[in-house]
């Protein structure tokens, strides 16, 4: 029997995911009396975002990549940003708000309360939002 079904290929979304996770997480840092932007590309098109495993790794890259884009951003002629908790808070809080993904927030809000996704727009889910 043949059968006709559209297949939508994930990794054009996950390209732009992580495109859009390296547009988040540059952080600005100091750097001889001038403001740099530090982008950090974020590997995401090897994992599955729908699924928790691959959600919690693309978590555990972001994290690696505020830490990185919030300190020094691997350049030792950059200063760290006068307040490296609300950098990374941000960067992290905007990179998964800007992937949309159930999963990924899922995993945010392991660690996080309803009211720190709403600050960098990421969308919870109303059954999420009540526990």
């Amino acid at each position: 029997m043949n059968t006709n079904a559209t297949v939508l290929n994930a990794k054009p979304f996950f390209f732009v995911a992580a495109l859009a996770a390296c547009a988040v997480l540059s952080g600005p840092v100091q750097a001889d009396d001038h403001e740099v932007t530090v982008k950090i590309s974020v590997k995401a098109a090897d994992l599955d975002l729908n699924q928790p495993a691959g959600a919690r790794e693309v978590y555990r890259r972001l994290q690696l990549a505020a830490r990185t884009a919030c300190g020094n951003g691997n350049r030792v002629d950059l200063q760290p940003p006068t307040s490296f908790a609300g950098c990374y808070e941000k960067a992290l809080g905007d990179a998964v708000g800007s992937a949309h993904r159930p999963q990924l927030t899922i995993v945010y809000l392991a660690t996080h309360t309803s009211r720190d996704a709403a600050t960098y727009g990421i969308e919870v889910p109303a059954r999420m939002a009540a526990e």
